[in-house]
């Protein structure tokens, strides 16, 4: 049996391959980046572009294969609002059909999807189960949904589909909206916060999504869904506040009206000059927090990272690099 992942070179992706690895499973990483990971060194690469059918299809699946699907296109780097179709459907969903029919097409049956929580669109059940009604507020949030819509079409076909729906992932290797609440922190500017700030905030670690897709494997696959998110995420006051204090930093956090900045932000998204994407800043204020004990109960995993801590080691990450690069800026004048 091989563990063939689509999109392995990518975030989630990099650490799945490298933990099976490690394991001593047999990896095949069909992705079109290659970047340099020690792992390459036992796990094999295949340049795969996932909007290619024929590319796909190329793929050496077996009939007993472990296939995985982390191939996405995600929110980072902004898109303004004609672009977005056109920019996520063709790799979530057209990517993950292929994927699917390549599977049928090779006999194999089992594979571990990952989607998002943004197909559930505005919270109308606290905390939100995966029984919570779905209403995707943008294109990102539905051209996944309907790669769940498909799953359910080839469950019926015999597929043992097990589907993940993370919140936002961090981790090493990945600031993105991040990088601008850093800059502000180091800048030691206001920090503006969508509504009072009394709200929690849930992040996910990439390793503990990771280990997901890993037990996913080792259940057989479910036809089940299951979400992703930390234990107990603090408000965001506490949040952000820590990380000021973390930083050192003189920002202050201002509390502000969350109806109005909505409109203003859906003003600028009209205008093409988003400053963020409506399915990030329309929810910001409210209560999206995933229950995630489905995963507890059916598959043994449990979270096991800090929302505070991993955005504190996401700000230590950006002041590492940026450190870096400041160094190598000071050489580079020396030097001349």
């Amino acid at each position: 049996m091989k563990h063939i992942i689509f999109g392995g070179d990518g975030f989630v992706g990099r650490h799945l391959s490298e933990r099976l690895v490690n394991d001593g499973e047999e990896v095949i990483v069909a992705d079109i980046a290659k970047s340099e990971l020690a792992h390459y060194g036992k796990a094999r690469h295949l340049s795969i572009d996932v909007t290619d059918p024929l590319a796909v299809r190329a793929v050496p699946i077996a009939p007993d294969d472990q296939v995985y699907n982390l191939s996405a296109k995600m929110l980072s780097p902004l898109q303004v609002r004609a672009k977005r179709h056109d920019f996520f459907f063709p790799v979530n969903y057209h990517g993950t059909k292929n994927i699917i029919e390549a599977m049928d097409k090779a006999g194999a049956s089992r594979l571990v999807h990952f989607t998002t929580d943004m197909i559930y669109g505005h919270t109308v059940v606290h905390p939100m189960t995966e029984e919570h009604p779905v209403s995707p507020l943008g294109e990102y949030g539905l051209s996944k949904w309907r790669t769940e819509e498909l799953s359910a079409e080839w469950r019926t076909r015999g597929m043992n589909i097990s589907l993940f729906r993370p919140r936002l992932i961090i981790g090493p290797g990945r600031l993105g909206i991040l990088e601008k609440l850093f800059k502000l922190i180091d800048a030691n500017l206001p920090v503006p916060m969508i509504g009072s700030g009394k709200n929690p905030y849930q992040f996910i670690s990439v390793f503990d999504c990771a280990e997901a897709a890993r037990l996913g494997w080792k259940a057989g696959c479910p036809n089940e869904a299951y979400n992703l998110g930390s234990l107990n995420p603090p408000p965001v006051r506490k949040l952000l506040g820590d990380l000021v204090k973390h930083a050192g930093s003189k920002s202050l956090l201002i509390p502000t009206p969350g109806w109005a900045v909505k409109r203003t932000l859906d003003m600028l998204d009209l205008l093409n000059m988003p400053l963020m994407d409506p399915e990030q800043y329309l929810i910001a204020d409210e209560m999206c927090v995933l229950d995630v004990s489905k995963g507890a109960r059916e598959l043994g995993w449990v979270p096991q990272y800090r929302d505070e801590d991993m955005l504190i080691a996401a700000y230590r990450e950006y002041r590492a690099k940026k450190d870096g690069a400041m160094r190598a800026v000071a050489f580079a004048e020396a030097a001349e």
